[in-house]
């Protein structure tokens, strides 16, 4: 009776192992719908935390790093990504976002922060939804 007993909990611990992933996904999905759930419509309705097994998020700086005040990644950095953005527009002139992306194979959303730079920078200036090289700007 002892094994069978012993058998039976092995398998009931190997399928929650199995099944926790799973749930784990369904809780954040139903926390990202509760929160979406209100977005556009003028009600915002209050998301129910998602119960969490994960260790909680580390909030500030680590000790001894001096801050910028800044959140995310510092500006610039980027240097080839811009330089190869810069080469697409030259030999295109007029490309817009969607097709830089997709000829660097990068996601699209790195260049809406890259290209603006580039325009302070005085390299690009935008005309529609295209990028045109700066006039007398070489690369």
């Amino acid at each position: 009776m002892a094994d069978f007993l012993d058998e039976k909990r092995k398998e009931i611990q190997a399928r929650l192992k199995e099944l926790k992933p799973y749930v784990e996904e369904y809780e954040l999905l139903q926390a990202a719908e509760s929160a979406l759930s209100g977005i556009g419509n003028g009600t915002p309705r209050a998301a129910k935390p998602a119960a969490s097994t994960a260790a909680p998020a580390r909030r500030g700086r680590p000790k001894g790093a001096a801050g910028t005040g800044r959140r995310g990644r510092p500006k610039g950095g980027g240097g080839t990504r811009a330089a190869q953005a810069l080469d697409l527009v030259k030999e295109r002139p007029g490309i817009t976002i969607p097709e830089l992306a997709e000829a660097m194979g990068i996601q699209q959303n790195y260049l809406y922060r890259v290209l603006p730079g580039l325009a302070e920078e005085g390299k690009v200036t935008k005309s529609g939804r295209g990028w045109h090289l700066r006039e007398g700007v070489a690369s």
